[in-house]
């Protein structure tokens, strides 16, 4: 294992995993598949870099799914990937100035940009407007959206559910008004009328949070247990909209399969696949859901993969050996 994977084994149980092998071969053959063996070999190999496979030029199987495979663009967001081209177009340094952020080439700034983008874009950001954002550690959404005159309700994971996970000692668990005060974008007392806050289960949605005209989640639905536990959420995330709200989330993507792929208690990795059945579950009950934008860049730096540890330009990474970025997906509730 130090030789071919660069680690110590971590923990009896995994080498009593490994004795179980019938053969070298079939030893080596497991630690071959390994993320830390494939990582490995990326970076013995500099000029390895992504290249974008077929499956995601193909339109999808379901003729009522809108579609596009062109560079996707941040001031007209429909559902899809960070890219470089966007963090290019004048808007990404203005979201990022409201934001209080730096413009910086990481796809966490990208989401939350993105965020804001599609708000905009579908005129949320405005007085009166009921808000719900899920799993927002110390986001700074928010801070924005009340600022705007929106009424908002912030949620986080119930304590005890979270704990000894990393979360809470990350500075990415909210626990309480505290933790979403940003003063440069709105003072704390001005967001103590706009905003409230409350402990929430993203896999049980409590039934009396409805009637919000927006709800949104930023690259929290893949740590929800399994693929179908967050596919799950976004549907269970319309039921606490009014007919006609929307629902805006991002979540990993795999641009290295759509076949294998991660799925773990911790994260998940989501494939096309998994994101067009959804989006056919979801049109077929008559829901809206904007184009699928699965172009993965044109760019240079769109062909960086980010590896441990992480560091700038920070759009793709490796993760237990696939290849993965952000995606954004916008869905209209019903009319």
């Amino acid at each position: 294992m130090r030789l071919l994977i660069g680690r110590e084994p971590l923990n009896e149980a995994e080498i009593a995993l490994h004795q179980q092998h019938a053969d070298l071969a079939s030893l080596r053959a497991a630690f071959l598949q390994t993320g830390e063996f494939k990582n490995l070999q990326i970076a013995a190999d500099p000029s390895r870099a992504y290249a974008a496979p077929l499956f995601l030029l193909q339109p999808p199987a379901d003729p009522s799914l809108l579609w596009r495979f062109a560079p996707p663009s941040l001031t007209e967001p429909v559902s899809q990937l960070c890219t470089a081209g966007q963090l290019t177009e004048p808007a990404f340094a203005e979201y990022c100035a409201r934001l209080n952020m730096a413009a910086s080439p990481h796809r966490k700034v990208w989401e939350f940009c993105y965020l804001v983008s599609a708000m905009q874009a579908k005129a949320l950001l405005r007085p009166g407007i009921r808000a719900l954002g899920f799993g927002v550690g110390e986001e700074p959404l928010p801070a924005l959206l009340a600022k705007a005159g929106a009424i908002v309700l912030a949620t986080d994971a119930p304590a005890d559910l979270i704990r000894g996970q990393g979360w809470d000692t990350t500075n990415q668990h909210a626990a309480g008004l505290q933790a979403l005060n940003h003063p440069a974008i709105l003072p704390f007392d001005d967001l103590r009328r706009q905003v409230s806050f409350q402990p929430v289960d993203m896999n049980a949605i409590p039934t009396d949070l409805a009637d919000f005209d927006v709800c949104w989640s930023s690259c929290a639905l893949e740590h929800l247990g399994s693929l179908e536990h967050g596919l799950r959420f976004i549907e269970n995330s319309l039921r606490t909209l009014r007919p006609g709200g929307y629902a805006i989330h991002t979540t990993e993507f795999n641009l290295s399969s759509n076949d294998a792929t991660l799925e773990a208690p911790a994260l998940s990795l989501f494939r096309k696949c998994d994101i067009e059945a959804l989006a056919s579950r979801l049109v077929a009950a008559g829901h809206e859901v904007a184009p699928l934008n699965f172009h993965p860049g044109d760019r240079e730096i769109d062909r960086h993969i980010d590896l441990p540890p992480f560091a700038l330009p920070h759009l793709k990474l490796l993760a237990a050996g696939f290849v993965t970025t952000s995606i954004g997906l916008i869905i209209r509730k019903a009319g």
